[in-house]
């Protein structure tokens, strides 16, 4: 792979000096990203000691394109890597570099790449620093338009593991057709689109004790029809026995159905969604844990709240051995100068989500099958795992002010979205008020409220945000979390935050200092813990 790498970029470079009559331009940009915290150790909240005192991560992309041919190398190093993040990312290199050559109508990449499936529950690679997550394929992939209206794409590689790639090897095809695009005959309502995939891993079978599968595969089919005001879509899949540690080597198939319906007109919304999953812990390693080597990925149908104790304290985190979920959101917007849309409208947004485990019926299981229950497609489970009801309400009340309220009432089971024992349940009420004041035309106010209610776990929360920004170029803010309602005495302790940040053109520097209490951060359902910590970050972010 080094050196078929390493012809390309000649090839390239070989293209670069024979083009250079034709009017082309060689392009390079990128961006450059850099994190760092100094840490000091706070009993009190449970921040640790960290021996290093200042750990940082970095990351820097640099693209080149010319032509038909984009080439890239992305150079990280983590030393070492900030608390929350996984341990084994300890290092430096370039764990992702690729070249693509795109005609239009063909496109070649070898090195590094991205991939999605349907909605990605039998693939989705993608980078999310936030998570410290990163399951990119290093390989081959091929993408054509066959003819107008059909695109097909393959690909063949092993998935990265920090600085590492997998013990298996992943393999995959998609095709998807534009109904309508076909023959300009075809006579269909809306447009429709249909697809189905598939993707294999192939892994070694060194267990002494166990026969287990070294070909495991996955296959999918899919449509989204849309209509000017309607949007359906649609999408099942289906993947063999697939025995792991996540699954305690059952040898169970899995399967997992979606469908989301979306309606839109003039100032009404409606979106009602519904999910299926059983067994879809699908990984590019039988024995990894956590978020390391998935192949696939289950959208969330729980709102992704982004206020801090709405969103980091409860969030809900998917249970790919098994859920059932739905979710129902309506959005209204009262009309300006009605008596109660007031004399600049209201917008109105209600969300309500409950996610159940699947029915099981227990199955007589030996070492010859290990196949422990059976699930009714339809079977959803008695035992709640999380309900999130709420509503949002926004509203400019004059020239210079706007406001938005929001409820929530949550009911969280700790132990199973957790994977705790013995921590129980949580029912909760959210309060948030969020009121931003246009002083003048560069200085802008914004106050932020929040109170989260529960007698369990760890007790009532309340948090207040005053933020000051001038222009686009800074802004600063004082945050205090305080766990008032904490049992233990000692524990009602106030979270104070201060953050400052500056914008250069395309520059952009932020610091913060104070306590940070432990937490949960989660983007779309996938989710790590953050440990508590005090001390100084800094960020910088740059794009050229």
């Amino acid at each position: 792979m080094r050196y078929l790498f390493s012809i390309l970029l000649l090839f390239a470079a070989s293209q670069f000096t024979f083009g250079q009559s034709e009017g082309n331009t060689l392009q390079i940009h990128g961006d450059i990203q850099f994190d760092a915290q100094y840490y000091r150790a706070d009993s009190l909240i449970g921040a640790p000691e960290v021996p290093e005192k200042i750990l940082s991560n970095a990351v820097g992309n640099f693209i080149a394109t010319y032509g038909n041919f984009t080439a890239g190398v992305r150079y990280e190093s983590y030393l070492g890597p900030l608390q929350g993040i996984d341990p084994r990312y300890r290092g430096s290199g370039f764990p992702y570099r690729f070249v693509t050559y795109s005609d239009g109508r063909f496109t070649f990449t070898i090195g590094n790449f991205y991939e999605q499936i349907g909605s990605g529950i039998i693939l989705r690679t993608y980078e999310d620093r936030n998570l410290g997550f990163d399951n990119s394929i290093d390989g081959v992939r091929l993408k054509m338009n066959v003819i107008k209206g059909v695109a097909v794409k393959g690909f063949v590689g092993r998935q990265r593991t920090f600085f590492d790639l997998s013990p298996a090897l992943i393999r995959g095809a998609d095709v998807e057709v534009t109904v309508n695009d076909l023959d300009s005959g075809i006579n269909i309502p809306g447009q429709l689109i249909i697809g189905a995939g598939a993707v294999s891993k192939f892994q070694r079978d060194e267990d002494p004790s166990l026969i287990l599968p070294e070909n495991v595969g996955a296959v999918s089919g899919r449509f989204n029809w849309v209509f000017p005001s309607l949007n359906i879509y649609g999408e099942y899949a289906y993947k063999a026995n697939d025995p792991s540690l996540t699954n305690n080597f059952r040898y169970n198939r899995g399967e997992s159905a979606f469908l989301t319906i979306s309606y839109t007109k003039k100032r009404f919304g409606l979106s009602v969604s519904g999910k299926r999953v059983d067994n879809m812990d699908f990984r590019a390693d039988r024995n990894a844990v956590g978020n390391n080597l998935n192949i696939n990925y289950l959208p969330a149908l729980t709102k992704q709240h982004t206020y801090a104790l709405a969103g980091t304290i409860y969030p809900y985190a998917i249970q790919p051995l098994g859920e059932m979920s739905g979710q129902i959101e309506l959005t209204y917007n009262l009309p300006k100068g009605s008596a109660l849309g007031g004399k600049y409208g209201t917008s109105i947004l209600v969300n309500l989500s409950g996610v159940n485990n699947i029915q099981r019926n227990s199955l007589n299981d030996d070492s010859t099958t290990r196949i422990g229950y059976e699930s009714p497609f339809f079977g959803i489970g008695k035992q709640k795992y999380f309900r999130d009801y709420n509503i949002e309400i926004s509203r400019k009340l004059s020239d210079k002010v706007k406001a938005s309220v929001t409820y929530l009432h949550l009911f969280y089971d700790i132990d199973v979205i957790r994977g705790l024992s013995s921590q129980g349940t949580v029912t909760a009420d959210i309060a948030i008020a969020d009121v931003t004041w246009k002083v003048s035309k560069k200085h802008i106010l914004r106050f932020e409220g929040q109170t989260l209610q529960t007698k369990q776990d760890l007790g009532s929360w309340a948090m207040g945000l005053i933020e000051y920004s001038f222009g686009s170029k800074f802004y600063a803010a004082i945050i205090d979390q305080y766990n008032y309602g904490n049992s233990v005495a000692d524990q009602q302790i106030h979270y104070i935050t201060g953050n400052f940040g500056v914008n250069l053109n395309t520059t952009n520097i932020r610091c913060s200092f104070g306590r940070q209490r432990a937490g949960i951060v989660c983007v779309g359902g996938v989710c790590r813990n953050v440990p508590a910590s005090n001390g100084v970050q800094i960020s910088i972010t740059s794009s050229f």
